[in-house]
């Protein structure tokens, strides 16, 4: 994958719109961004941790472990989740340019969501960790409270329905390999953002529309 301006040159003159590249001729009139990793500073989930107290798999995403073990008890694990989500969210800070991104795009009109496969009430939390962006400043914030989570799809078409925007005026942020399944799953357009680091992405997983080391390339995009 190429810098934003390699990745822009690719796409067609005709296809851009005055606010940025925009794909099948239709401009981005929202941007719906992961939460952990991506609006918030990397590391304050340490996942390895819940799985292990949890006694998940390395290898198997947590919401998908819980799926497979027996009803009793998945209330106590729903308890460890819940409380190592509420512990990070008192502890996480903005990401690097994260609150500069969204109050441009704010401004220019542009929708802001959320989808993420935490509970509301942990974003909420982590969100007052934001001192120039709230709650309010966002038309949908999705979580494992009212959708399937990622890498399905259900979220994005959601998220969709309440910013009253197409699935194709859309862009899907994220800093991890199911947030470019379920946008890509979706038809929306999608970024992955790397962090500065290593991609999650794997061989077999859709490629992302762009790759950005950081949020505020997002603004060249849209």
């Amino acid at each position: 994958m190429g810098t934003v301006q390699e990745e822009r040159q690719k796409v067609p003159t005709e296809e851009r719109s005055p606010r940025g590249s925009l794909m099948h001729g239709k401009r981005i009139k929202g941007v719906l961004f992961d939460f952990d990793g991506t609006l918030t500073f990397p590391g304050a989930l340490d996942f390895p941790a819940i799985k292990r107290e949890m006694n998940c798999p390395l290898d198997i995403p947590i919401l998908e472990y819980l799926e497979t073990v027996p009803a009793e008890l998945k209330p106590s694990l729903m308890e460890i989740l819940e409380s190592r989500e509420e512990k990070a969210a008192e502890e996480s800070l903005p990401n690097v340019g994260a609150e500069k991104c969204l109050l441009t795009l704010r401004d220019k009109g542009v929708l802001l969501g959320i989808i993420t496969r935490n509970s509301f009430p942990s974003v909420r939390l982590a969100l007052e960790r934001f001192e120039t962006v709230g709650l309010h400043d966002f038309a949908a914030v999705i979580t494992r409270d009212d959708s399937l989570p990622k890498p399905h799809p259900d979220g994005v078409h959601k998220a969709s329905e309440r910013m009253g925007l197409a699935i194709s005026e859309l862009m899907v942020v994220g800093d991890f390999r199911f947030d470019v399944m379920a946008g890509k799953a979706a038809g929306a357009c999608t970024v992955l953002l790397t962090n500065g680091r290593r991609s999650l992405m794997v061989p077999g997983d859709p490629e992302p529309d762009y790759t950005v080391a950081c949020l505020e390339e997002i603004l060249q995009l849209v």
